[in-house]
């Protein structure tokens, strides 16, 4: 007959189980583990460290990729560095900046590329506006077309001028194939005479669906209770467009002409696409209609290997869109739509 005593003692004994003796040694071991005063962070150092760890990539390119650039461009502009002989280097103090406003090509360049903004700008708020209204009103497959009208927003530029050229091609163009079928032998050089338009035409098609994927962020966050108590007013469609989602929408159509209006003073990829892709000749020999000021800086660097001269050129660029971008800070005073109250 076993004895109490001994029954009791084995229940206060611990249960042994595989490892335990494993586990206990290294709790012991931890314990006596001296803790350094260093050796441990806390949350919020982690934190910062992690954050500074991610910025660090981005830190390095804004240096060394922009500003240091950016520093070097301004002080080449004052000399007549031609890319190559830094021995006839020399400080020719503001000419370039003077000559810049005696060059009639200059002036030619800048004319075409307000003329050219005076006709894609326009458009490219209008089109994506009205497509993002459109999507708005959908209810099933928004999804989908919000997909689909987007899509050419991705599509790599040498990739969207060459299915374009399939279609303007003078030779072998789907465009020209199709207007044959009704007038044979027709081979419309498109790139080559309307070479300002088919630019408009194919940043259009390239840029829609950014615009249109901002716009419809503005429409999506429009109270809809403001709607409801326009239609209960017995306000039709258009006049709830007209006087209160195309003034709730001002904020949005802001921030898309400051956007547009920087995308048109450096647009360069697409014309050069055009130069090289649609047969218009050579790199030295633009056409006039698409040498807006960009190229024309692009081409007084790359061509005629002024580098200081369009370097100027850049920067004055530069001073003009930012003269631009002040001037419509201030007049969004008198037509941008803003919660604030002022007294």
């Amino acid at each position: 007959m076993v004895n109490q005593k001994t029954l009791d003692d084995q229940k206060k004994r611990p249960s042994i189980r595989p490892g335990h003796w494993f586990d206990s040694f290294l709790s012991i071991k931890r314990k006596s583990r001296p803790e350094l005063p260093g050796n441990k962070l806390s949350r919020a150092q982690r934190t910062n460290l992690t954050f500074f760890g991610f910025l660090t990539p981005w830190l390095f390119g804004l240096i060394f990729l922009t500003i240091i650039p950016l520093i070097i461009s301004l002080g080449i502009s004052f000399t007549n560095y031609d890319g190559l002989n830094w021995d006839s280097l020399k400080f020719v103090k503001f000419n370039n900046y003077l000559r810049a406003f005696g060059d009639p090509d200059v002036g030619a360049s800048l004319r075409q590329t307000l003329l050219w903004m005076s006709v894609y700008l326009p458009s490219w708020l209008i089109l994506s506006f009205g497509l993002a209204y459109l999507l708005n009103q959908i209810g099933r497959a928004k999804s989908f077309y919000r997909a689909l009208f987007y899509l050419p927003s991705v599509v790599p530029a040498a990739a969207g001028v060459t299915a374009w050229m399939s279609v303007l091609d003078k030779n072998v163009g789907l465009l020209n194939g199709a207007i044959s079928l009704f007038k044979p032998g027709t081979a419309i050089g498109w790139v080559s005479a309307y070479s300002l338009q088919v630019l408009t035409l194919i940043v259009l098609w390239a840029s829609l669906g950014t615009g249109m994927i901002i716009f419809l962020a503005g429409l999506q966050n429009i109270p809809e209770e403001l709607l409801e108590a326009a239609r209960i007013d017995g306000a039709n469609g258009l006049q709830i467009l007209w006087k209160v989602i195309l003034p709730l929408m001002t904020p949005v159509f802001f921030f898309q002409i400051i956007i547009g209006l920087i995308s048109v003073f450096q647009q360069l990829t697409y014309p050069l696409l055009l130069v090289f892709g649609g047969g218009m000749g050579n790199i030295g020999l633009p056409p006039t209609e698409i040498r807006l000021y960009i190229f024309n800086a692009y081409h007084n660097i790359m061509v005629g290997q002024r580098f200081g001269y369009g370097s100027a050129l850049l920067w004055l660029l530069f001073i003009g869109i930012v003269l631009l971008s002040l001037a419509l800070f201030w007049s969004q005073r008198f037509w941008v739509y803003s919660d604030e109250v002022t007294g």
